[in-house]
């Protein structure tokens, strides 16, 4: 499901224009994304949290040529699911 099917659902399930349901979609990825890059993060009870990972630096190997590469540390997205949510996938 793309952006598109997901506006179409939402839209059909809530009676909202897929116009209003873009915006709010849109205004969700932009909370999310900046909480989570400030440090914080998002949690959505029965669903999961969106939340800021640290990676420590440390030392691959190129697959091509073999030599070693240094990889700095950096700070990733992650998403925990939530329990009623892995249970409803399993």
């Amino acid at each position: 499901m793309n952006k598109a099917d997901l506006v179409n659902w939402i839209a059909n399930k809530t009676g909202l224009t897929k116009k209003d349901v873009g915006v709010v979609l849109d205004a969700f990825v932009e909370a999310v994304t900046t909480t989570v890059q400030s440090g914080d993060s998002v949690t959505l009870t029965n669903f999961g949290s969106f939340m800021a990972s640290q990676r420590q630096a440390s030392t691959k190997r190129n697959p091509k040529t073999g030599e070693p590469v240094k990889v700095p540390a950096r700070k990733v997205p992650k998403f925990k699911p939530g329990k009623q949510f892995k249970d409803m996938v399993k």
